[in-house]
């Protein structure tokens, strides 16, 4: 990152971030401060993430504070995981968060009124959270208030009722004059006093063009110019308008919250020697302990099941619908919940490196990476304000200079009308939504996106490299022939193979074993003796078998008869006479014919397979499964040369994905443009290479991950598409002077929620 010294990070959480105009106002802003390297603020967690450097960790993190308060005095800040330090630097007090927000809760997600989205906050009631809290907190300006609660959105309804009454008052009253323009500053004043307020201390902060000083002008000017009635009734419907944005964001976050709605709430921990058990948080259960988990209850912790039998619902990490069965023995992890047996879980893993602690902390770190649109909408927002500004003052008073009949008052009431439709909230609130509704989408189908760029790119992809153990193929492996010669049957070659193999710990053994299926015979068996690199010689009965390859046979002088079959060959002999083979192979995944073909049908150009196995293994597995290219017998600094010359070979434009199980496939992961990792349910080599993860290990979803990119990217542009079209028209009709005030403030308020409410169609994606 350019500094040299170690990188901390730390994560503010803003309460009362519920504009995303303000979270665009404060991450350009403490981007600006000297030692933080990366800044991000996720609008729907109302997170600031900060990378600094450490050795002025804490000034950095406390001038960046004081920025927040600088730009958005009402927002109270607290720091995740550790008490805020300072009460020196702000007009704020330092003190225990008690407001009412839950952050201070019990349970990871409790507080079903507020629209926050708790899970990320992995600091509980044993944890102080102190606060900056600006001496103000009743304040209610511009459709902020309702995010403060039921309380504060019926102070703001009944301001606006007021308002409405005095207004109709004005009108309709006899009284004329003085009179009648004091019932409409009233009004004006009850309805939005705070806006103009508001719109007044930005300035004084430098800050001008932002939404209250373009409602406050627009409503000013058209009391200036006389259209009292006019001024009042804008910001009326303007205030109702953003109560209503505010309610369709707050459903939308509340939404991303349901889907990854998976922290659980407290944990059973076993004391002493009986049954007894103790309700703690998660984060006090330490590795060792055993706790117990009762029908019904989210599994709190990663561990090893010690007692009981039950059958796990795991979608919520892995989007599987059909529950999988837990015995004793058993790996099981945080998230999944318990359907109807007792289990006591020996606990292998702390809370903070659980499955869920991780896949919590990548969905929602997963925008601060993020996509070009992001960063186009960012910066259109930053200059398209100004230029709006601009042009409404030459509209106001070119025309009257240089028109023949032309008056001031006209022409400044379309320049007004012209301010009102130019704020850029539609694009800054939903493009966001709509990529996080995306990731959000992905987590419930069991795939893990580490960030809106990633979520972009999957849209260009048009090369898939696959790796083939563990990612085509299951990487166990199996007997998959039995062939006995000699006149043996089938069950007379596998008691032999399964004596021999009965002491080795080699995965070869291991499928012998298991295909034979129960105890193996030990009586009169001696002599054992494994050589390396040829197989297992051990005597039974008094005679010598062997089981190995074809070196063995050739050292033992026994003639045999080479199988043209694809995988691994299990030669056996018994008292110098061969007795058949068996043949070994890895199993391949049931939907990996699937993936490939769904691939195809998304309009992939070109699929790769990469494996370090045996060409002719290789080769059939890719001719099965219907892969363009195979290259076999690879090491993997050989696949990252592999994937090096397919790169080339490729247009800039297109992308390429390689798909591995995460583990021996690091370099290859982080070589190409999109790394897809088979988490293996919480495999951590993995999650940590990869930018996209896999839950549940199957190829098919990848084809899944792809139509999320791409409804998401959809939904995006439509949003893009639809805010800056109606924009345009409405801007237009208001310097023809056909559009009016209420018309340009449905134009700015209107096209928002609809385009919050279209970019939460993205949650609805459900891959099969």
């Amino acid at each position: 990152m350019g500094t040299g010294s170690e990188q901390v990070k730390r994560e503010l959480l803003l309460d009362g971030l519920d504009c995303a105009n303000c979270a665009l106002k404060i991450e350009n802003g403490v981007k600006k401060i000297s030692g933080i390297t990366e800044c991000s603020v996720n609008f729907v967690t109302k997170t600031l993430s900060l990378h600094t450097t450490s050795d002025i960790d804490d000034q950095i993190v406390e001038e960046a504070k004081r920025k927040v308060l600088r730009l958005e005095p009402h927002i109270r800040i607290s720091e995740k995981g550790k008490p805020s330090t300072s009460g020196r630097s702000t007009a704020g007090a330092l003190q225990h968060h008690g407001h009412g927000h839950g952050h201070d809760h019990d349970h990871g997600h409790s507080t079903a009124g507020s629209g926050h989205v708790h899970e990320h906050s992995h600091t509980h009631n044993h944890d102080t959270h102190a606060e900056y809290q600006h001496g103000h907190e009743g304040h209610a300006h511009a459709g902020h208030s309702h995010e403060h609660g039921a309380g504060q959105t019926k102070v703001l309804l009944a301001r606006l009722a007021a308002g409405s009454v005095l207004m109709a008052a004005a009108i309709w009253s006899p009284l004329e004059g003085w009179a009648q323009l004091a019932l409409f500053i009233v009004a004006y004043l009850i309805a939005g006093g705070d806006i103009v307020l508001q719109a007044g201390k930005n300035i004084l902060r430098g800050q001008v063009f932002d939404e209250y000083f373009l409602m406050s002008v627009a409503t000013i000017g058209a009391f200036a110019i006389g259209q009292y009635p006019e001024g009042v009734a804008v910001m009326l419907f303007y205030q109702l308008g953003e109560l209503f944005q505010g309610m369709a964001v707050n459903r939308s976050r509340k939404s991303i919250q349901s889907l990854m709605d998976i922290r659980p709430d407290y944990a059973h921990i076993l004391t002493g020697t009986g049954d007894e058990t103790k309700r703690v948080s998660p984060e006090e259960v330490r590795i060792g302990d055993r706790i117990l988990v009762k029908a019904g209850e989210r599994v709190p912790l990663d561990g090893i099941v010690r007692a009981g039998h039950s059958m796990v619902d795991t979608s919520a990490l892995t989007g599987e619908s059909v529950p999988r069965e837990l015995e004793p023995g058993n790996d099981v992890l945080s998230g999944f919940v318990n359907k109807n047996g007792l289990l006591t879980i020996e606990v292998t893993k702390t809370f903070g490196e659980s499955a869920v602690s991780k896949i919590l902390d990548l969905v929602q770190n997963a925008s601060s990476r993020k996509a070009k649109t992001e960063h186009f909408i960012s910066k259109f927002a930053r200059y398209y304000t100004p230029v709006v500004v601009i042009l409404a003052a030459l509209i106001a008073f070119v025309p009257p200079l240089f028109l023949s009949g032309a008056t001031f008052a006209d022409w400044i009431y379309r320049a007004l009308v012209f301010l009102v439709i130019s704020c850029p909230c539609a694009l800054v609130v939903s493009i966001p939504l709509g990529f996080f509704g995306g990731i959000g989408a992905a987590s419930r189908n069991g795939i893990l996106v580490k960030g809106s760029n990633y979520l972009e790119a999957l849209n260009d992809v048009k090369v898939v490299v696959f790796d083939k153990t563990g990612t085509l193929t299951k990487g166990v492996f199996k007997v998959t022939a039995i062939r006995p010669e000699d006149g043996r049957t089938e069950e007379e070659l596998m008691r032999l193979a399964a004596i021999a193999e009965a002491q080795s710990n080699h995965p070869i053994a291991e499928s012998i074993r298991a295909a034979w299926g129960r105890e193996i015979p030990t009586e009169g068996v001696d002599g054992y003796d494994e050589v390396a690199g040829h197989g297992i010689k051990v005597r039974v009965d008094g005679s010598e078998v062997l089981a190995g390859n074809a070196k063995l046979m050739q050292q033992a002088n026994i003639s045999y008869t080479a199988p043209q079959t694809v995988g691994t060959v299990v030669h056996i002999a018994e008292a110098g006479t061969y007795a058949g083979h068996l043949i070994i192979a890895d199993e391949v995944k049931d939907d990996a014919a699937d993936a490939i073909r769904a691939l195809r049908k998304l309009g992939i150009r070109k699929t790769v397979m990469l494996t370090g196995d045996a060409k002719a293994v290789g080769e059939a597995v890719g001719h099965d499964l219907g892969v363009d290219e195979v290259y076999a017998e690879l090491l993997p600094q050989h696949k990252v040369e592999q994937l090096e010359k397919l790169e080339a070979a490729k247009s800039p434009k297109e992308k390429m994905i390689f798909v591995g199980d995460g583990i021996n496939d690091t370099p290859v992961l982080a070589r190409a443009d999109v790394g897809v990792a088979m988490g293996g349910l919480g495999s951590d080599a993995a999650i940590e290479a990869a930018d996209v993860v896999i839950m549940t290990d199957e190829p098919s979803k990848i084809a899944g991950a792809i139509r999320i990119a791409k409804r998401t990217r959809a939904i995006v542009w439509q949003n893009i598409g639809f805010a800056l079209g109606v924009k345009a028209i409405f801007l237009l009709l208001g310097v023809f002077g056909i559009a009016t005030m209420w018309e340009a403030v449905f134009s700015d308020v209107g096209v928002t929620v609809l385009a919050v409410l279209n970019a939460m169609r993205v949650l609805r994606v459900q891959e099969s």
